[in-house]
């Protein structure tokens, strides 16, 4: 009858019963345990009362035993067989549970737990298996590049120190990688180091990628058993840089711009869309068969409008594979007919050209003296107004900074003409005379005057305006005078002359002053009589005074005698 076991014997053994699980097929008892960690065999048989002792032993693989452990259940003592790779790494415990320290490979083995008896010996068999988890995989000798229509190494994906050997599997994107023929091929190795029994798993992969694999991830996994079962560890994703040949070339026209204008320097850029990109074209000018070879740049500077026409290139090993572009290099041309400065006489005929010659149509403006003139001027006859800067400027709205301006300063020069005029105050008593004088350059202006008489205010000038001013004086003659207007200038002098009679306006003054002279006697004359007058009222009114005082006194004496004869009769 087999002992009780004690609390922890039971604990123990329900942890051994836990981390021990059948493997399929095996059919006996077996004990998974981690590669470094330390195997717990229980003994699994109850343990009879009439013990002697209990005993481990291992099976080679011919069946033989080989003794380990030891212990006497009379004696409570333990002893080890001396067995070298299981020396120090063996403990045995009171229930018979053998424990075996820093598991290897090589404990790979059929343990067997024996109790003896006097008269039996019971047996119960243990199989062990030691895993160890890989590395995680990595790829490694990675290509540079890969080409696209090329089956070429991409890697390979490596996986050490794994027991037992593992499965390797490329992924594209996510995706498993199968073996595809001249497409996909996948090399499969396993090696296992003598010494730790312990696996390397290699897989090369070869691969034909496509325009499709551009920045696609690629990476492999390792699947492998460990004493809880099937467990996968996976890489870090490789990128490769795809290779694949130009199938269009394109050239552009550096630096970009709307139009090309004449003086520009540009440079032709011809690129090609394989990767990695070509690094030298042909280069083929207009008119020119055979091509420049150069770098995928090509320049020209200062370029005039023959360099108008058509530009190529191609790939040097493959001239079918073309582009080209065309560059039209704009011209603006500006004649003036006559410019610069030009000197006429008033009321000559200037005939003026302004020539546009350029690419496409351009715009022409015309200004005199900075401002716009509404049309091209036209000279017939000229004026002194006609005088002034002209300017011709024209320009191709659609290129930008290409203009041309000409200039034109007219001189319209004359011998001074001379025109006077006279004007007479209301009040007669001054007159206005006024020299108007046209010609250039400005003609200098000068008065004189014959016969007698005075100027009354200085000579005053008006503003000099296309080829015009005037002169004036004012003057009070006492006698007929005579007013003579010089004006000069380089090309001549001009005299006038002007009669300005004082008739008129001494009779004027004449009457005038025998009107003032009338009123005045009048006005004495007036007084005279009015003094007269007034004496002789005066002296009227003393007389008339004295004879009403007497009256009035010759009143009051009859007053006072008729008082007194009144009282007489009372």
């Amino acid at each position: 009858m087999a002992s009780k076991a004690t609390p922890s014997c039971r604990l123990v053994f329900s942890l051994l019963i836990t981390a021990a699980v059948l493997r399929p097929g095996l059919g006996l008892y077996t004990v998974n345990s981690a590669y470094g960690d330390t195997i717990i065999l229980p003994c699994r048989l109850d343990v009879p009362q009439n013990l002697m002792f209990g005993k481990w032993k291992y099976e080679k693989p011919d069946g033989s035993p080989v003794f380990i452990a030891f212990r006497s259940s009379t004696k409570k003592s333990v002893h080890y067989d001396n067995v070298p790779e299981y020396k120090d790494r063996l403990s045995l415990s009171e229930n018979y549970t053998l424990s075996i320290s820093n598991a290897r490979i090589g404990d790979e083995k059929r343990f067997v737990c024996m109790l003896v008896t006097e008269d039996n010996v019971f047996e119960a068999p243990t199989v062990v298996k030691v895993f160890k988890q890989p590395s995680k995989p990595e790829i490694v000798s990675k290509a540079s590049f890969l080409e696209t229509e090329q089956l070429k190494k991409l890697g390979d994906c490596v996986s050490e120190d794994s027991y037992p050997d593992g499965n390797i599997t490329w992924y594209r994107n996510g995706k498993v990688l199968q073996p595809l023929e001249r497409a996909v091929v996948i090399i499969f190795t396993k090696q296992m180091d003598p010494v730790t029994q312990l696996y390397t798993m290699t897989s090369s992969l070869e691969y034909k990628a496509t325009k499709a694999d551009i920045q696609m991830p690629f990476t492999c996994s390792v699947t492998y058993y460990g004493p809880s079962g099937q467990n996968t560890l996976y890489s870090e994703q490789a990128v490769f840089d795809i290779y694949y040949p130009t199938e269009q070339v394109t050239m552009q026209v550096l630096p970009p711009k709307n139009a090309i204008k004449e003086g520009d320097n540009i440079t032709l850029k011809c690129l090609g869309n394989g990767n990695p990109p070509p690094e030298e074209f042909l280069f083929y000018l207009p008119g020119q068969p055979e091509g420049i070879r150069s770098s995928n740049t090509y320049s020209l500077a200062d370029v005039r409008r023959n360099a108008t026409g058509d530009y190529k290139c191609s790939l040097i090993d493959k001239k079918s594979m073309i582009a080209s572009t065309v560059i039209t290099v704009h011209y603006l041309d500006l004649s003036l007919n006559p410019k610069g400065e030009v000197t006429k006489q008033i009321g000559d005929t200037l005939p003026v050209s302004c020539t546009i010659s350029a690419s496409r149509n351009a715009t022409v403006v015309w200004m005199k003296d900075n401002i716009k003139l509404r049309s091209s001027p036209t000279f017939s006859s000229l004026h002194y107004q006609d005088a002034g800067n002209y300017v011709c400027e024209t320009a191709l709205q659609e290129v930008e900074g290409l203009k041309k301006r000409e200039s034109l300063t007219l001189i319209v020069e004359g011998k001074p003409q001379i025109k006077m005029t006279k004007k007479t105050d209301p009040s007669g008593l001054s007159k206005t005379i006024i020299c108007h004088v046209e010609g250039f350059p400005k003609p200098a202006i000068q008065w004189t005057i014959t016969g007698s008489g005075s100027v009354i205010n200085q000579t005053e000038e008006s503003p000099y305006i296309n080829g015009r001013y005037y002169s004036k004086i004012i003057i009070s003659p006492e006698e007929n005078v005579t007013l003579t207007c010089t004006a000069e200038n380089q090309l001549e002098r001009t005299v006038n002359s002007l009669n300005v009679s004082a008739n008129e306006n001494r009779e004027k003054v004449n009457d005038q002053a025998k009107l003032i002279v009338g009123i005045v006697v009048g006005l004495l004359l007036a007084a005279l009589v009015a003094g007269v007058v007034y004496w002789l009222y005066m002296k009227k009114s003393k007389s008339a005074s004295k004879h009403v005082n007497k009256d009035l006194g010759n009143m009051e004496e009859n007053k006072k005698l008729e008082e007194n004869n009144h009282k007489a009769e009372a």
